[in-house]
């Protein structure tokens, strides 16, 4: 059986059109449908039903289309086994970071790997967690490092958790707040923009049990995106205060443009980040670098 009519018919049933599946494929669609033929012919059966522009797998087609896509992964994952064994061979590394991560890993590991390790190709991209997953499973990542709890158990991924990080609020070294050198509480602050990335559910009953219903996060918020970078910008810059994880204001802290603002009662919240995998998948030589650094860098 050949693979390649494999994979294109597992195409067809991702885009659910023979042009889309075609243009994916980089082949022609008459290219693509004489394949998809010539694999009904081999098993005997229809395994698409052409309706009108519509093409829909048939039950024997799903039967058949289950099974082909642990048939090509396993097929890649051969390939992808022989190439690193190959002596000296680094490969690549493709990495997704969630936000917290992201201001933390980005810029260093960059640094790190143009340094230490120049022949690797590195590819790093920040983004939601919930569209990073299915590029996880897509194998257009290698890992993810993201926080736990926005990530769902699954039997085809691996998570391994990276610990807890602190929590805080964070605010401009100079800032109106910090004037008296006491503690604040959280009305004081819902008088300044309040920034945040995305918060899970389980955070925000936390912030709510520890401040009352004027911390909830869907109305206590007020500059809200995944960017950690842009968020701390904007608190250099502004009365805006920050929460999040402490040791992503760091360089900020330590240039002294940057202040943790004490606040009555304090905040008794933590970061869980993950790293996450696909289970059976082959892991690249890099790997073993990036998870030396996360162990290094991803601590309070």
């Amino acid at each position: 059986m050949n693979l390649r009519h494999l994979e294109y018919l597992l195409a067809v049933a991702d885009t659910g059109s023979f042009s889309r599946a075609a243009d994916k494929c980089h082949v022609t669609q008459s290219a693509l449908s004489r394949s998809i033929q010539a694999l009904e012919v081999e098993l005997g059966a229809t395994l698409i039903d052409r309706i009108g522009k519509r093409n829909e797998l048939t039950p024997f087609g799903k039967e058949v289309a289950r099974r082909a896509r642990r048939m090509v992964l396993d097929a890649a994952e051969m390939r992808r086994s022989a190439e690193f064994l190959q002596p000296g061979h680094m490969s690549s590394l493709r990495i997704g970071l969630g936000s917290g991560p992201s201001a933390m890993l980005m810029r260093p590991f960059l640094q790190h790997m143009a340094h230490a390790h120049p022949g690797v190709q590195v590819s790093i991209q920040p983004g939601a967690t919930e569209l990073q997953v299915p590029q996880l499973r897509e194998r257009e990542f290698d890992a993810l490092v993201v926080d736990m709890r926005r990530i769902m158990p699954a039997p085809d991924l691996v998570i391994e958790d990276l610990g807890r990080m602190r929590a805080g609020f964070i605010c401009r070294h100079d800032h109106p707040l910090r004037r008296s050198g006491a503690p604040v509480s959280f009305a004081d602050m819902r008088r300044h923009p309040l920034a945040s990335t995305p918060l899970s559910a389980e955070v925000a009953r936390n912030l709510i049990a520890r401040y009352g219903p004027q911390a909830d996060p869907q109305t206590a918020v007020t500059l809200r995106c995944d960017d950690i970078h842009s968020l701390l910008a904007t608190v250099r810059t502004s009365d805006a205060v920050f929460l999040g994880i402490v040791g992503a204001a760091r360089a900020g802290i330590r240039k002294g443009e940057l202040a943790e603002l004490a606040v009555t009662p304090a905040l008794d919240e933590v970061g869980r980040f993950a790293l996450v995998t696909l289970a059976a998948r082959t892991e690249a030589p890099a790997m073993a670098v990036f998870r030396r650094f996360i162990a290094m860098h991803l601590n309070d």
